[in-house]
């Protein structure tokens, strides 16, 4: 049973190593935490939500319309929609973290290679 969990764990982590491998990413990542940071203290400590479930909705577009309707569902329980929402906001920010930084060793400068002669 072990030699199965051991794959699925190397092969996540092979998936999951662009979004961290370069600055690119890890900035894109700390705007999304702090933008769903931000809208957890607006939800569950400021006095009025506002529209602060803009920031990270912006800040994971495309995939962060994904979060907005997983919450559509979840509303007749209210201390929870917000939750879901930072959930999927969360996991939309780590598949865009995850594309940029495919895009980044993409657009990377090959390494020089000798001169032949």
């Amino acid at each position: 049973m072990e030699r199965s969990a051991r794959p699925r764990r190397r092969s996540l982590r092979t998936l999951l190593t662009p979004a961290t491998d370069n600055w690119l990413s890890r900035g894109y990542l700390a705007v999304v935490a702090a933008s769903v940071g931000f809208f957890l203290y607006a939800a569950y400590v400021a006095p009025d939500v506002g529209f602060a479930a803009i920031w990270p909705f912006m800040a994971t577009a495309p995939l962060g319309g994904l979060a907005f309707l997983l919450t559509v569902p979840v509303e007749s329980v209210e201390w929870l929609s917000p939750l879901v929402f930072s959930a999927g906001a969360a996991a939309a920010g780590l598949v865009n973290a995850t594309l940029l930084g495919l895009l980044a060793r993409r657009l990377r400068a090959p390494e020089p290679r000798p001169a032949t002669y």
